[in-house]
Order: structure tokens, then sequence, then C-alpha cells
């Protein structure tokens, strides 16, 4: 069988004049795309000895060097990972370290952090960067073009070969010890989300997708890797910060297909001037990481007549588990719907068995986007995949609480651990607390989500300060300083003490009920 980076050989040899990305103005062809990867692929033979199996790490913005990393990395056999261009250095080292990156992919604007993480990285050979060498750049470092220059002849012929069950991606999520976990995927498991994602959106060549998503957060990356399959046209920007400066692209490229999270969809139905032209060639939305507002969705589809909303659920571990067909939207809103096409779920109690209707369970997924585990973590592996109804598969247990309705129509309810979700993204109250107490004067901290009916959790910082200790605005400022952007608690709230259990660890479950305004089970609820 064929390795996913086959689609974008097929897209070109079929229309190799057809825009495969537009970015800043700027157009790139499918064969222009295609010989990129390709020089990209002989670049780490060449230069970086890049063996089959190897891992590349991708630390750029939304870009089109960033597109050809993915493919070119996968072209030569190897495993790519992109990573949140907000990443700091300590973070980004724990990575590279973690998958034993042989490369790392990044830019002039983040060379600090990419130097300083890949100096505490020995498996490291070479650092490409894009836009040129810094001054003070280490050896091991290799400008873009330099590194993407003409391979020497029979250099393609060296690339290491592979079959479509190897990996092809590490995506990199929170874990509840503080420390991100690599999902791992083969070419086969993207090729069966992607194939199941693009027959419901009832996708093709002549689409046009804006994505304003991040290419590490695997709602983005998908954007890309479908439009490839596709050999349609992926608008790439780098975010949604100014709506009123992307907007107008839809119109301008003819844009059919526009995911969107909840944040992006407050934002436009706040827009007083949004001008109908922009909306006229859209023929689908997306929505995933929290269910959208009723009122929004309405209001979406008031703003763009032509277009069907798709609600969907979904978890790096499996890339897409629910969709929602568009004609149910207007009976159940607040439903993420049913299996996507080629995969089951149900509702399943402690023991993995399904439940009634009505019942709240966690929802069990299995499929062939179903994940192989965790990167080199059997311990978090062995908790999520569990062995299904049949002695050759293990099946995926979220950690997701659902419910679901007579008609086998799905509710998300809540999350069984730890983990927040808000932007979209997962949060690791631990990670975030890590950082909270390297700042001096902090004495104890715990982070909760406040429900938002656009973020899905809106975070808050509880924190104990010793006298001297600094405000929250000098808190804010350090976790900006420490964390990604989506990390950054919104506020900080002080107390003089937090809730314990009787051999001392704070009890952030009684926090969490708290923010959510809900009571605990009996046993929980008042703290020792």
């Amino acid at each position: 069988m064929n390795r996913y980076e086959h689609h974008l050989s097929l897209a070109a040899a079929r229309r190799p004049d057809h825009p495969a990305i537009v970015q800043a103005g700027a157009r790139t062809s499918y064969a222009q795309f295609d010989a990129a990867a390709s020089r990209f692929a002989d670049g780490l033979v060449e230069h970086a000895a890049f063996a089959n199996g190897e891992r590349c790490v991708v630390f750029l913005d939304n870009r089109v060097e960033t597109a050809v990393a993915i493919f070119g990395t996968l072209r030569a056999g190897g495993v790519f990972s992109v990573i949140n261009p907000t990443t700091k250095t300590d973070k980004l080292a724990f990575v590279l370290n973690n998958c034993e990156a042989s490369v790392l992919v990044t830019q002039a604007s983040l060379a600090a952090v990419a130097f300083a993480a890949a100096a505490r990285a020995p498996s490291v050979r070479k650092v490409v960067v894009v836009d040129g060498l810094p001054g003070d750049a280490p050896a091991a470092a290799v400008p873009w073009d330099a590194f993407n220059a003409v391979a020497a002849p029979g250099c393609a012929a060296a690339r290491p070969a592979g079959i479509d069950i190897d990996l092809a991606m590490l995506v990199y999520t929170s874990g509840s010890t503080g420390n991100p976990k690599g999902v791992m995927m083969t070419h086969k498991n993207i090729e069966h989300a992607a194939s199941s994602i693009t027959t419901y959106l009832e996708s093709n060549e002549d689409d046009v997708v804006l994505s304003v998503l991040p290419l590490s957060f695997d709602y983005g990356l998908y954007q890309l890797l479908m439009c490839v399959k596709m050999g349609a046209t992926l608008v790439l920007e780098k975010s949604f910060a100014f709506p009123q400066k992307v907007l107008p692209l839809l119109a301008a490229e003819k844009v059919t297909g526009f995911p969107l999270v909840p944040t992006m969809a407050a934002l436009i139905v706040q827009i007083r001037n949004f001008d109908p032209a922009w909306a006229q060639s859209v023929r689908y939305i997306t929505n995933t990481a929290a269910a959208l507002p009723p009122a929004h969705i309405f209001k979406l589809q008031e703003l763009f007549p032509n277009a069907k909303v798709y609600s969907m659920y979904g978890m790096t571990e499996s890339k897409r588990c629910t969709w929602l067909p568009p004609e149910q939207l207007a009976r159940r809103p607040d439903s993420v719907g049913i299996a996507i096409p080629g995969t089951e779920v149900w509702v399943a109690d402690d023991e993995g068995r399904p439940v009634p209707p009505g019942t709240i369970g966690e929802l069990v997924v299995r499929g062939g986007h179903v994940m192989q585990g965790y990167w080199r973590n059997e311990e978090a592996t062995a908790k999520t995949l569990r062995p299904g109804r049949y002695p050759w598969e293990k099946v995926l247990h979220t950690g997701d609480l659902f419910r679901m309705d007579e008609e086998g129509f799905l509710y998300f309810v809540g999350r069984k651990d730890d983990i927040l979700k808000t932007r979209g993204e997962k949060v690791s109250p631990k990670e975030v607390e890590n950082v909270l107490y390297a700042l001096p004067g902090v004495r104890e901290a715990a982070l909760v989500g406040v429900p938002d009916p656009v973020m899905g959790h809106a975070l808050k910082a509880i924190v104990v300060r010793d006298g001297d200790a600094p405000d929250a605005r000098a808190i804010l400022a350090h976790c900006r300083a420490h964390l990604e952007e989506f990390m950054v608690p919104r506020t900080v709230e002080f107390r003089d003490s937090l809730p314990k259990t009787s051999t001392g660890k704070i009890r952030r479950s009684v926090l969490q009920a708290e923010a959510e305004g809900r009571a605990l089970p009996e046993e929980d609820e008042a703290p020792a």
C-alpha cells in the first residue's frame, strides 16, 4: 500500500499548475510543492544522513515551508512533528529529546528558542533555518536554501523506502503528568481519517479551504493533508487575530470550505459590517473543539446562507470521532452527532461495556484512525488503548464522558481526568501549575477551567502566596514568558488556603467543581 505522500505526487501529475497553497499573496502550484518536497527529502538524506523512521521536528509558523517540510519528511521515509511556534525552550527541548529528533526546522524569528533547545538535545544533527542564519547560529545550523539545493546524483534513489503501516507523524498533546505525550499515527491512520472526513464533507478537487488554524493543531494539520489528498487548494493564514483582514479572502479566493473553532465563530457573529459577498462561495463550515452556542449556529447560518454547518467532535488520538449531519442541526444543535464513516463509537461503563441510552459513560472509539499509542509511554498507552470486542484489536478510551439518545446521537458531558480543553487545545493543569510554582512567593497553586460558551473553558489560576509575592499582573506575565499562549490563565484568584486531602494533596476536583457550579459526589464534598 502507498504511503500518504503519494497523494502529493498524484496531484502534481494530475494538475501540475493548480494552486496547492496560497499564503501571504503567493501561490504555490502542485508541481512546485511536489518539487520542493523532493528537494527537502533529498536534503535530509544528503545533509543529515536521514534514515527510515527518523524524526524531523518542524518549529515554524503557518507557511509554505511548513508544508514542504511535512511532505518532504514523509518522502524521505521519516516521521514529522509540527510544534506550536509559541512553545518555549524547555518544552521544545523535552520534545526533541523525547522523540530523539534528528532534524529541527525553524525560522529566524524563532531561532533563539530553537538553538537553545537543540543545544540540549544530543540527537539533533541539523537545524534548518528559514529566512537566513542569525550570527550566533551553531555549527549544526544550515540555511533553508542551502539545505534544499540541488542534491548529489543518486540522492533520490537513496531515500529510505517504507510502507503504509510505518509511523508518519507524532502529534504532541498535553498529559496529566505535565509532560506532553507524542501521539503516534501511521500513514494508514492518516489515510483512514482523511478518507472518512472528506467523504462526509463531500470534498472535491475544486475545493478551496481557508485555514487560520495552526498546523501544529491536528484540526489545522488535516486541512493541509486533506487538501493534498483531493488535489484542492489551501489558503493558509497565520491567525484570526484580525478578522477584517482574513474574511475578505473568502471572496477573493472563492473559498468553499471554512474550518472554525468557537472563538472564531464568536468574533464572526459580532461583526457589524459583515459583507454578504464574503460568504457567497462557502459551501461548508466545520466546527470542533467545543460545541457552538445555538445562537452562534443560527447566526452563522444567516451570514453564510449557502453553507452547510458541520458540528464535530474529535481528539488527537483518533483525529475525528463524530460528525453531525447538517440536516440534524436545527433539531439537536447541542449534539456532536454519530460515528464518522468507517468507524464505530459507543458510550461505555468502567468495564468498556455499552450502556443504555441516556446513561452517562465514557466514549469508546474503534477504527483505522485510532492511534498506535503514545511514543515511548507504555503506561499511558495501556490506560487509553484497551482490548476491544475481538482478540486482534485495541480500542480507544477517550477519557471523555458522553450520553447517547434513543436515536444514537451523542452529547458531550465532560472530561474524566484533569485535562482541560480551551480554544480547542488540551491543557494539563499540572504543566501550568509547575510554571506557577517556579515563581518566588507562590506557595500553593491550582489551575481550573471556568465554563465558557466560546472557549470551552476559561483558565483560572488559584494561588496562595507569601506576603511579598507578586500580584496578578506579574503572575500572568510570568506565565506568558513560559507557556504557549493558549495555556496562559485569563484570571488569577488569591486565597488563604486550598482544600487538601488527609495526605496534603491539593484537591483540584473540589476547586473544579466549584468553578463549574456543580456538586461533588458525597465522599468528595468536604475538604480534609
